[in-house]
Formats: C-alpha cells, sequence, structure tokens
C-alpha cells in the first residue's frame, strides 16, 4: 500500500470514522451525518477525498465502500479501530504499564472503544466506584481482580449475595495475608455463602483492579514508574466485557480457589 493512501485512511479522523462505518453496509448521507454528530458541510470534503482514491462511491445520496475500499477496510480495520481506542486518550494509555495485559488481548484492545477515562475527586479518591457499585447490584453477578484490600468489601458482598449475584472476588497473596491477619472474621463469614468465591493469584497482577458485570468494565492501572493512580477506565459497551472475562479467565486460571481461612 503505499503511503499516499495510508495517509488517505489514517490521517483524518473523520475519514477513518466514515470507512470503518460503511465496512457494515452502504448508508445513506442523513444517516452517515447523525452517527458521526457531524455537518454535511463538514463531512463532505473527506468523502470526496475518499472518493478520488476510490474507496468509496455513491449514488444519489447513499454512500458505500468500493471493492478496494472493502479489501482495504477488511485489512485495515483492526488497526484503525485501535488507532481509535488509542487516540481517544493516548495521554493515559502512554503513561500507565500494559505489561499485565497477555498478548493476545493486547492485540485486541479495540475492544475498549468508546471507554471514558476519568479521575475521582478528591472527595471520592478513596470511596469504591459509585458507577459499578450500582450496576453490580443490578447484575447476575460480580467479578474482580484487585491487588488492594478497601474496607468496605465485606459488606459490598454481603450486599450483592442477598441480590442474588454471584461475587468472584481474586486477589494477591500480600492481601491474603493481610485478610488472615486483621479481616480474618468478615472473609470467613463471607466464605459460608456458596455465591461468594474467593481466589488467590499465585502470578504478579501489576495493576490495581479490574471489575466487570452485566453492565460496566472498570479498569485501574498503574502508572509506567510503578505509582499508584486514582483515575480509571470505564468501559459500557459488548465488547469491552468479553475482553474483560478474557482477562479475568487469564489470571484466575493461576489463582488457588480459597474455601476456608
Amino acid at each position: 500500500m503505499k503511503k499516499e493512501l495510508l495517509d488517505v485512511m489514517l490521517m483524518s479522523e473523520r475519514r477513518k470514522r466514515v470507512l470503518l462505518l460503511l465496512k457494515d453496509g452502504a448508508k445513506e448521507m442523513g444517516d452517515i451525518l447523525k452517527i458521526l454528530c457531524t455537518t454535511r458541510q463538514a463531512l463532505l470534503p473527506q468523502i470526496r477525498m475518499l472518493e478520488k482514491h476510490f474507496l468509496v462511491s455513491h449514488y444519489e445520496d447513499t454512500y458505500e465502500l468500493t471493492s478496494i475500499g472493502e479489501i482495504l477496510v477488511d485489512d485495515a480495520a483492526p488497526l484503525l479501530n485501535t488507532l481509535e481506542v488509542l487516540d481517544s486518550n493516548i495521554a493515559f494509555w502512554g503513561t500507565h504499564n500494559l505489561d499485565f495485559i497477555p498478548l493476545h488481548l493486547l492485540k485486541r484492545i479495540s475492544e475498549l472503544q468508546k471507554c471514558e477515562m476519568k479521575k475521582p475527586s478528591y472527595a471520592d479518591i478513596y470511596d469504591l466506584n459509585k458507577t459499578v457499585i450500582k450496576s453490580s447490584f443490578m447484575s447476575n453477578f460480580h467479578r474482580a481482580l484487585c491487588t488492594f484490600y478497601h474496607p468496605n468489601f465485606p459488606e459490598f458482598f454481603s450486599g450483592l449475595m442477598q441480590n442474588n449475584a454471584n461475587v468472584y472476588f481474586v486477589t494477591t497473596p500480600e492481601v491474603f495475608d493481610k485478610l488472615k491477619k486483621q479481616h480474618i472474621e468478615d472473609f470467613e463469614n463471607l466464605l459460608k455463602n456458596e455465591l461468594f468465591h474467593f481466589y488467590v493469584c499465585s502470578v504478579k497482577m501489576n495493576f490495581l483492579a479490574m471489575v466487570y458485570n452485566d453492565y460496566h468494565l472498570l479498569l485501574r492501572l498503574l502508572k509506567n514508574n510503578g505509582e499508584v493512580d486514582s483515575s480509571y477506565v470505564l468501559c459500557s459497551n459488548p465488547d469491552s466485557f468479553v475482553w474483560g472475562k478474557d482477562l479475568f479467565e487469564y489470571y484466575i486460571k493461576d489463582s488457588i480457589h480459597i474455601t476456608e481461612i
């Protein structure tokens, strides 16, 4: 693929989004404008550029990929989707440690599209995430990989199980030692409930937390220099749930199921 064609496909956010949108089939201009939240005046020059390079064609007010466009977009779609994820929050992804993500899932990071990067206020910095708490109480399950202990965990987990939600909690040997020394009674009570599934991971989890339920995926990462960061990634699209499930299963397969303390 010559450099000019790469530039046509990659150097404009609007052109990238048009190509990915038309990958699913022909669209009328009105639908394209509505989906991309833009105006005809702003979009037409970009579509003309795609037409000039034989990637897009149109009949009346309907636009579609050409045969060349279909070939290139099929091959380039994973890259375009990955660029969309990284470009939208490159300052976050570039300054945080991603080494904990296995290669096969790192290659699928495009599944974290439309995720938000958020930072809690100082008043909420030590609280459990209110959005995830609320959605977990509406879910059938709550799964968490967590490298720290929060004093509200026992009450939160108990409340979920009263709601008949399955709770899976995977943590580190260090946190497990702390629980045995300081919070043994709380977790002994939790373990009596068949809805509570407690695991200790035998491999290093080099991040703060990953939590997902039926409605949200939350990621809290460490900075590249190892510093703890209160900011987090919050996703609510179905593809991100599949990605989170696969990350959870990657770590739980190397974890020991704890049935008593």
